[in-house]
């Protein structure tokens, strides 16, 4: 039998290949923890590939190293955020997109957990400024491939694109891009309390699933209505980003006039991505087939000032 240890998970997308471990990192199969790199090593290689590959959100620490885990994440992510760290944008694009998308899936899996929310709060603030200051930040976190289909990782594209799009419409530090942000991430809440395939399109639904499916930004604020210390903002993302303007979404069938900016910015986005991350449609042609099919259904200013983002970023 297994020894009787206190294992706790960590999240794969934390993880980074080139800096070495201070803890012992295990996969469990067959309810059996097994060691998978050793603390002092590193995931360099293909480690890490591997797991993404295989989809493994997932790997597990001894509940007595969670200190020396918890030292790696923020000397990672500040490292990340350090330009003169000597790391490529590239490379600190993909610590900081991790780090986003762990924090989205701590929020949406474990919605009740204040501080879970306040770190990803907290976290969005960061990464506005990153997106909206560096040169090739925005253009290095959209083209990290999302492999395994997450929605997670779609959560971060979104919110990448929608500040891309923001920056696009002039709007400035007024307005509270840190909550766009953090409604973008989490836009999809529900949906990962769904067994739904997402990488199915939505025409291949059953009826079952796409009742669930078209329901999900109800019931996603359903969950998190009575949770005080959601923002509002947040809360409305979640609730129109399936919205369009022609009254023609779901779940409410609400008109241009009903909906805030906010969700009108994430709903443009979170239409185009889907169709990358979860149709898997190159992103060229993405982009021409949502400009034809979504005309009317999105402000023509936020179609453009997408297409402007996706071009300037030289990501087509």
């Amino acid at each position: 039998m297994e020894a009787t240890n206190n294992y706790v998970p960590i999240r794969v997308s934390t993880l980074r290949g080139e800096l070495k471990i201070p803890f012992n990192a295990y996969v469990r199969i067959a309810n059996k923890h097994i060691l998978y790199c050793r603390m002092g090593d590193s995931f360099a290689g293909d480690r890490l590939a591997k797991l993404k590959k295989k989809k493994l959100k997932k790997m597990f620490i001894l509940d007595d190293q969670e200190t020396q885990y918890r030292d790696y994440l923020s000397q990672s992510i500040d490292m990340a955020y350090d330009k003169n760290s000597g790391s490529s944008i590239e490379s600190r694009a993909d610590v900081i997109q991790g780090s986003q998308q762990a924090s989205a899936e701590e929020v949406m899996e474990n919605p009740e957990d204040q501080a879970a929310y306040k770190i990803a709060k907290d976290g969005t603030a960061k990464y506005v400024d990153f997106i909206m200051s560096e040169d090739a930040a925005l253009k290095s976190v959209i083209n990290i491939e999302n492999t395994d289909q997450s929605l997670a990782h779609h959560g971060v594209t979104v919110a990448t694109l929608a500040l891309g799009m923001a920056q696009k419409l002039n709007l400035d530090k007024s307005h509270p891009l840190n909550l766009l942000t953090l409604g973008a991430l989490l836009h999809d809440f529900e949906l990962t309390h769904l067994d739904l395939d997402m990488s199915k399109p939505r025409s291949q639904f059953t009826e079952e699933e796409l009742a669930a499916y078209k329901n999900h930004p109800k019931d996603g604020v359903k969950r998190v209505g009575t949770l005080n210390h959601f923002d509002q903002a947040v809360t409305d993302i979640i609730f129109n980003h399936e919205e369009f303007i022609n009254g023609s979404g779901f779940p409410r069938g609400l008109k241009e006039k009903d909906l805030d900016l906010f969700s009108l910015i994430t709903s443009t986005a979170n239409a185009y991505d889907r169709l990358v991350a979860f149709e898997c449609i190159p992103k060229t042609e993405a982009l021409k087939r949502f400009m034809v099919e979504s005309m009317g259904l999105h402000k023509l200013e936020h179609m453009q000032a997408l297409k402007a983002v996706l071009k300037d970023n030289d990501i087509l």
